[in-house]
């Protein structure tokens, strides 16, 4: 029996530079298959540069026309699905893709080809901004390179601050060349901050970046002295532990905790760190989630009978490491629980302690509307594919 053919759309990251690794051998564990020994899935990678539309939609196109994948997968960016949507529509393929989550979805076009595999970065975001509300009250401040300012990250920490009460939030944009310009770089912006007083800081950088951030704000008269939020990413554990040797406090939010003792969480962690001798990381999560889903389509899948599973994939509901995950707008693609962490860096110690919990929002609800029509941004890549 012919394996069934997945290609895969891999844009660079520098951040995550194994990330397609990771997630491609997670999938694998997730369905139950050993992946150096399985025979039943062939993955096909495609490299799509930075992951912006035109890359994309060539690489989709050699695909299916050169490669005739079965699927398509991969991580993309929102910003490419409306030229996807038509290709693998006229050619009845089905495409199941990843995503960090940096925009909120908008769906004016629900094809029942498409399936989405999205970790819901904004969900933290937007969890994370109602809690400092509720816990600083008014006259918080968001700061943000100009790379990750250009996503919704910033604008739904805002709109979770304001369903909390918020009426205006400050937002300091660092300019592109911040890391070589002393007038424009993180000295000069806490310094400004300091004048500023806010009630609190919410850091939104990534890889190298945020860790500098911190290392700078252990450094400034801000540390014990104003709460400091720090985005998702810049929390995990591979991240922080580069920083270990810095004494500090900060605030995070996240949808998926590595020591979890979820049973299904442990047997994901256990599985993956054993078998790629590497931590368990987020794009692992993705992969083993997309697993769990596929466990069951598999016989379909093998059998070529893709109308069944497209139905079946409507409707699947997975119980993974971070609980129910759904993969079709039209069913819901989950809404996970959100931990809000005090993390505590002392002794080369990282110590997380949840103070509060939260329930993520519907992507389709009322007061999210506006962030689609007064955010719109030009960025077209995947979140951390720099």
């Amino acid at each position: 029996m012919e394996p069934i053919r997945i290609g895969f759309l891999s844009p660079y990251s520098g951040v995550y530079p194994y990330y397609a690794q990771h997630l491609i051998t997670a999938w694998f564990l997730g369905m139950g298959l050993e992946p150096t020994r399985q025979n039943k899935i062939a993955f096909i990678p495609a490299f799509t540069k930075q992951g912006g539309p035109s890359s994309v939609t060539e690489a989709v196109q050699k695909l299916l026309f050169f490669d005739k994948v079965d699927i398509l997968s991969g991580l993309i960016s929102y910003k490419s699905t409306p030229d996807l949507i038509p290709m693998i529509d006229m050619h009845q393929r089905m495409g199941f893709f990843f995503d960090m989550g940096e925009y909120i979805p908008n769906f004016p076009h629900i094809s029942p080809n498409m399936f989405y595999a999205s970790h819901q970065l904004w969900q933290s975001e937007y969890a994370l901004g109602y809690w400092a509300q509720k816990s600083y009250g008014e006259g918080g401040l968001i700061v943000s390179p100009l790379y990750e300012s250009g996503y919704h990250l910033n604008s739904v920490f805002q709109r979770g601050a304001a369903s909390a009460g918020a009426t205006s939030i400050s937002f300091k944009v660092l300019p592109a060349d911040y890391r070589t310009n002393p007038e424009t770089g993180i000295d000069a912006f806490l310094k400004e901050a300091a004048l500023m007083s806010p009630a609190y800081i919410h850091a939104i950088f990534t890889g190298k970046e945020g860790t500098e951030f911190l290392e700078k704000w252990k450094q400034s008269s801000l540390h014990n002295s104003i709460p400091l939020l720090i985005t998702e990413t810049m929390a995990y554990d591979d991240i922080l532990e580069d920083i270990t040797n810095l004494d500090m406090t900060v605030y995070s939010a996240n949808t998926w905790n590595r020591k979890s003792e979820n049973k299904i969480n442990q047997t994901f962690v256990t599985k993956f760190e054993s078998l790629a001798k590497q931590r368990a990381n987020i794009y692992a999560l993705m992969g083993y989630e997309a697993g769990l889903a596929w466990k069951e389509l598999l016989p379909l899948a093998e059998k070529r009978d893709w109308l069944t599973v497209k139905n079946r994939l409507q409707q699947t509901v997975i119980n993974g490491p971070r609980g129910e995950k759904g993969f079709y707008p039209a069913s819901g693609l989950g809404l996970p629980e959100i931990s809000i962490e005090r993390i505590k860096i002392s002794g080369n110690k990282i110590n997380k302690l949840i103070v509060d919990q939260r329930k993520g929002i519907v992507f389709n609800h009322v007061e999210l509307e506006e962030i689609h029509t007064t955010s719109v941004s030009g960025w077209l890549n995947p979140f951390l594919c720099v």
